[in-house]
């Protein structure tokens, strides 16, 4: 028998667990957005430039969601959402901007970003996050790292 929370969140359309989503990223209620997926899920990032693997278990977002000690540092919110629905029920996409300020220079950033989102029941069955990681690097003074990580794996594999 579900849980009171899982039969509420049952009934949660793809827009409200997708506004939930990026709300929680903006807040950094990092513990509340694992729990916007599915225990078994299929979540990627098509344009990292370090071609991560996916995301298919809560226990794995769980991971991914886990801030560095001290926090980004970052103060953001999404804005300019704009959801479109399809005619699969499941199915939005979703573009947006986390517009924020670093915190420890002032200096403010805009990432853009799409989401192509599947929600069933309630909770994140697949999903595309297709984010300007570059800028994302960026805003918490992260290029340097991103470059070089890049440069290491440009050895061990091929382009594509």
């Amino acid at each position: 028998m579900p849980t009171p929370q899982e039969r509420s969140d049952s009934t949660l359309r793809p827009r409200d667990v997708f506004l939930r989503l990026v709300e929680g990223v903006a807040a950094e209620r990092w513990h509340e957005l694992p729990e916007l997926y599915a225990e078994r899920t299929d979540v990627r990032h098509p344009f990292d430039p370090l071609r991560g693997p996916a995301l298919r278990t809560r226990d794995e977002l769980r991971e991914h969601f886990t801030p560095p000690p001290g926090g980004l540092g970052l103060e953001r919110e999404a804005t300019n959402v704009r959801i479109h629905e399809t005619l699969d029920p499941e199915v939005i996409v979703a573009e947006f901007e986390y517009r924020g300020t670093v915190l420890a220079t002032g200096r403010s950033f805009v990432t853009p970003c799409i989401f192509v989102m599947r929600v069933r029941d309630g909770r994140i069955v697949e999903s595309r996050d297709y984010i300007d990681h570059l800028t994302a690097a960026r805003s918490r003074g992260g290029l340097d790292d991103l470059f070089a990580a890049v440069r290491s794996q440009e050895a061990d594999e091929p382009v594509g």
